[in-house]
């Protein structure tokens, strides 16, 4: 295999995933630089998450390698590579009784000192994040009386504060109204530049078209298509992805999909 490229933040090579003896991903390269943001569509289980499970050590691929900012991802410790990836996971785990404030401050965890306390630079990047998601108001409320959208955006939130280099999404726009799915997501890519990536798994193909600018199509069996997002996302090959005929439209200079 041929040496990382020093210029990306994320580089896959040859990377082969599987489930069981079910294959979702045969012979994936992938490069991701500073700024750039990848949208990973396809059916259910056709290894969306598994892909962003292996991004950050939760799923161990078949073969390949990944590098992350030009270190072997399986050489990172736990705390430098909490710093460097954060994930959005699917599901909320947010059982246990805490604040709004207790939990977008576990984003900090990776930065602090072992025995140190939070400082004030902490609290401030907390405090942005839920005035971003819109939850500024509601940092002493308990987590259990938060309406499914309010966790998602906590959820984002906790992201925001953790600052790492490579976000992951998985699924971002659950339970949140379409001004919300808007607004977080544009506050997410806004942070991009100069040195963070984005990759986004998602049902939404026009959210993906609207914040990605490449995209790799999953087919379930193996196969995938990458490329920018102008020419993979195009009525052929979504078609073909989703097992159902998917129509573009154009609005204001802006293409849109939806099932025939």
């Amino acid at each position: 295999m041929k040496s990382p490229s020093p210029e990306a933040l994320l580089e896959v090579q040859d990377l082969e995933l599987r489930i069981g003896d079910r294959l979702l991903i045969s012979g994936l390269d992938l490069s991701l630089r500073p700024g750039e943001s990848l949208g990973l569509l396809g059916q259910n289980g056709s290894g969306k998450t598994t892909l962003l499970h292996s991004l950050i050590r939760l799923h161990t691929p078949a073969r390949g390698r990944i590098h992350l900012a030009g270190q072997e991802l399986r050489h990172w410790r736990g705390r430098a590579l909490a710093r460097q990836v954060g994930i959005l996971f699917q599901q909320q785990q947010d059982e246990m009784p805490a604040t709004v404030m207790e939990t977008v401050m576990l984003g900090r965890f990776p930065h602090l000192a072992p025995w140190r306390w939070e400082e004030s630079r902490d609290l401030q990047l907390a405090h942005q994040a839920l005035t971003e998601m819109g939850l500024g108001t509601l940092a002493d409320r308990q987590v259990q009386s938060l309406s499914g959208g309010e966790r998602q955006r906590l959820a984002l939130a906790a992201l925001l504060t953790q600052d790492p280099a490579l976000m992951l999404l998985d699924e971002p726009a659950n339970h949140l109204d379409i001004a919300y799915q808007i607004s977080a997501l544009t506050r997410l890519r806004e942070r991009l530049a100069p040195d963070r990536a984005l990759i986004m798994a998602s049902h939404d193909i026009n959210l993906a078209a609207r914040f990605c600018d490449r995209i790799l199509l999953l087919d379930g069996d193996g196969g995938h298509l990458l490329g920018p997002a102008g020419e993979i996302l195009s009525e052929d090959h979504l078609s073909r992805i989703y097992g159902h005929p998917i129509r573009a439209i154009t609005v204001d200079n802006q293409r849109y999909f939806h099932p025939a």
